[in-house]
């Protein structure tokens, strides 16, 4: 008999999908925007939120906006989208619950957290540290679960040869 486990990749899914707006959200933002509007909307919305906790990074975050050229915006603009297209790959991939999207999570996820792990060293955060708390929680529940999965058809395959 085949024991019960909490799915949590549609979860993932889900998480993938929201940066993913979050990301496109930026940047249009930052193509159709000039960066001190940009910086002008944040600051309102953070002040309506009361939004607190990390001012001092989302403040360094708004100072650098508003020293963007054009060609610099057009790029981080550029890059936003393509790892957006990213996520949407992963998120609707790991909704359908295919098992590439599942290996593709895993190989981005776990690319970046080298990067994670140099940015929280280098200026250390509760967000960086939650991050990459949770990305690397992804990654290795993604791994096990696949590593189970071929545990269990081996397993599966050598009863029927049996």
């Amino acid at each position: 008999m085949e024991r019960s486990r909490v799915d949590l990749v549609p979860a993932i899914g889900v998480f993938k999908l929201c940066k993913a707006v979050l990301l496109v959200a930026a940047a249009v933002a930052l193509l159709f925007e000039a960066p001190q509007q940009l910086v002008a909307h944040l600051e309102h919305i953070l002040q309506v939120l009361g939004i607190g906790a990390g001012r001092r990074t989302v403040e360094e975050l708004l100072q650098r906006l508003w020293r963007l050229d054009n060609h610099t915006e057009n790029r981080v603009a550029f890059f936003a989208l393509a790892y957006a297209g990213v996520f949407i790959i992963e998120g609707i991939g790991l909704l359908f619950r295919r098992r590439w999207a599942e290996w593709l999570t895993v190989f981005v996820t776990a690319s970046f957290i080298p990067f994670e792990v140099y940015e929280l060293v280098r200026h250390f955060g509760p967000g960086k540290l939650v991050a990459l708390v949770l990305n690397i929680a992804i990654v290795a529940y993604l791994v096990w679960r696949r590593l189970e999965d071929r545990a269990g058809l081996a397993t599966r395959l050598r009863a029927l040869t049996s």
